[in-house]
């Protein structure tokens, strides 16, 4: 991505489809910007490719801590290393969970001795054939639009979620309040890549949602520094009525600074339009 350090946001997007039981016609937008931070540590990715005669499409929103390189890796690496899983098309959830942690062991030596504080989180959606994969680690997010109702296709991963606050204490580390909820006083997401010195605790395997992409009518993925300030309801009467998947992003986007947002701000929105084959 061209001009790193945006003072305005950047946005683009692309029209598509994909063949299945059904003719899955879709239209994507993204809007990134730096904001208010001094540095931009946000990465995202849409690419299409064909694995194994299937075409497959991804989505993915990368908000790095610690620096920008993590984030930065998962956008070069993360989509490659799930697509070259010999298993991806059989057996496609544990495909994504194998390679969600191999990519996380990969950036760790790539990186010995260099950012142990780095990190990122990862919300990724997969459309394959006609099913809807949505996998993140972390606190960015995935929301769908359905008929006006907002439907959350993740939960964030935070330290006091009690689940993961139990998985981290098992693990010998602990969460405690240093200005929000922290593993080791340090961290205030208990799920990502990198983060050497808390890998203990912090681990890389996502949580996986599918959905029928039949009925939903958009999705949304975005960084913290969107859904800190608004929620998925808000979110999704936002953009329920804008047709232009980029003037969507772009909304939400100036949406969220204007509510002030004081973090980095990336937003991909993906409509959809399923026609039944004859």
């Amino acid at each position: 991505m061209a001009n790193r350090d945006q003072d305005v946001p950047f946005s683009g997007g692309g029209i598509s489809f994909l063949t299945g039981k059904h003719d899955l016609r879709f239209s994507y937008g993204y809007s990134t910007f730096k904001g208010k931070r001094a540095s931009m540590e946000d990465y995202f990715q849409t690419k299409i490719s064909e694995v194994d005669g299937q075409m497959v499409a991804f989505f993915g929103v990368f908000d790095g801590h610690g620096g920008s390189r993590t984030a930065e890796y998962l956008k070069n690496n993360l989509f490659d290393n799930l697509c070259s899983h010999p298993d991806f098309i059989k057996d496609t959830k544990a495909a994504i969970v194998e390679s969600f942690k191999q990519t996380d062991a990969d950036y760790l030596v790539e990186e010995k001795g260099q950012q142990k504080g780095a990190g990122s989180t990862a919300s990724t959606v997969l459309l394959v054939g006609d099913r809807l994969l949505v996998a993140n680690v972390g606190d960015s997010r995935v929301v769908a639009g359905r008929d006006g109702s907002a439907i959350p296709l993740s939960v964030d991963h935070k330290p006091d979620r009690s689940d993961e606050r139990q998985r981290i204490e098992d693990a010998g580390g602990f969460v405690i309040w240093a200005g929000t909820w922290r593993v080791g006083g340090v961290l205030a997401v208990s799920r990502a890549f990198g983060d050497k010195l808390l890998k203990q605790y912090v681990t890389a395997e996502p949580e996986i949602q599918e959905q029928e992409i039949n009925g939903v009518d958009f999705i949304i993925i975005a960084s913290d520094g969107l859904w800190n300030v608004i929620s998925n309801t808000e979110a999704v009467a936002i953009v329920q009525d804008i047709k232009d998947a980029e003037q969507a992003s772009r909304k939400l986007t100036a949406e969220a600074f204007a509510r002030g947002s004081s973090d980095n701000i990336t937003c991909l929105v993906v409509r959809f339009e399923v026609e039944q084959q004859n």
